[in-house]
């Protein structure tokens, strides 16, 4: 099994809990509250555990909050790389409103971590012993850390032959891009930014994925298009995937479970239209489940047998 590295900038503590009503300026009364740990490359090795595969995670992380972090991820024997910060790591808020079944998301800000501490990280990195096949780079970027940065931990990969998995947004995807990963997973909204159009309908997608392999800046694309599914695009496929019909509960943590169903594909020798319908299958099982439960194995593997049913023949 290859080795498999997440970093996540901008890690949180996801506290989550049920009202039975939500109803301005009335005290609501709420069911005892869940913490879990939270962050995009932190839920991806999370999700990776659930399919028996360990990975690193690496983050910075600070004040009492911090070591709930540590504690969540222990609990659930992830491994771990802390980063120490001066700032308190973050906290976000979750509400399930349960008479309409809605879900009330509130994102707290990140802490700014300073250049030292962002030097400290990138040497952390670099000083793994074991140098991984896949270093996943997924979450926001905190305040005071500049895309630049994430283009020098991508360099810093490349040089050692680490295969770079991005799932970020904004300026730090563009740059990173331009630098070239191994995989990108951009949702349809960004790769619309990119391609400079207010929307892209199901074979502009293709075609603006399609370009980012041609410019080489990634050899695998993968766009989720939320309950359309995902396209796949290499420099020789184009595949679109549906999504299983399942009920919706909660979309927390979909993105991230459908990143760790990408790598874990990609880490075990699945073709690419294996890969990218285990990570459909994981992504949409992450929303059959409230709060920020991530997914659970028996519903990846039911769908992801569903799915293997969209292949074309040829390639089945």
């Amino acid at each position: 099994m290859s080795t498999i590295v997440t970093l996540t900038l901008n890690p949180a503590v996801d506290k989550s809990t049920t009202a039975d009503q939500i109803i301005p300026d009335q005290k609501i009364r709420c069911a005892a509250p869940k913490f879990e740990p939270g962050g995009g490359g932190i839920n991806v090795s999370r999700a990776l555990k659930r399919l028996d595969t360990d990975s690193l995670a690496v983050f910075p992380v600070g004040g009492p909050s911090g070591t709930v972090l540590r504690e969540l991820l222990t609990q659930e024997q992830i491994r771990q790389a802390p980063v120490e910060m001066a700032s308190r790591t973050r906290e976000n808020f979750i509400v399930v409103d349960a008479a309409s079944g809605q879900q009330y998301r509130f994102g707290m800000p990140g802490t700014a971590l300073t250049a030292e501490e962002q030097h400290q990280i990138l040497q952390t990195l670099k000083h793994i012993n074991q140098i991984p096949e896949f270093l996943v780079i997924s979450g926001s970027l905190p305040p005071g850390v500049e895309p630049e940065f994430v283009v020098k931990v991508v360099r810093a990969a490349k040089e050692r032959g680490v295969k770079v998995v991005i799932d970020t947004s904004g300026p730090a995807l563009h740059r990173v891009l331009e630098e070239g990963v191994y995989l990108a997973k951009p949702n349809v909204g960004e790769l619309s930014k990119m391609a400079g159009v207010d929307e892209l309908d199901n074979e502009a997608v293709a075609e603006a994925a399609h370009r980012l392999v041609r410019e080489g800046k990634c050899e695998i694309v993968v766009v989720s298009l939320g309950a359309q599914g995902a396209c796949v695009v290499t420099k020789d496929l184009i595949d679109h995937v549906p999504a299983p019909a399942v009920k919706r509960r909660s979309t927390v943590g979909a993105g991230d479970s459908m990143v760790a169903g990408l790598v874990y594909g990609l880490s075990t020798g699945l073709s690419v239209r294996e890969v990218v319908r285990l990570g459909v299958a994981c992504g949409s099982a992450a929303t059959m489940n409230p709060g920020t439960e991530l997914f659970r194995r028996e519903d990846v593997d039911k769908l992801y047998r569903w799915l293997l049913q969209t292949m074309p023949a040829a390639a089945a």
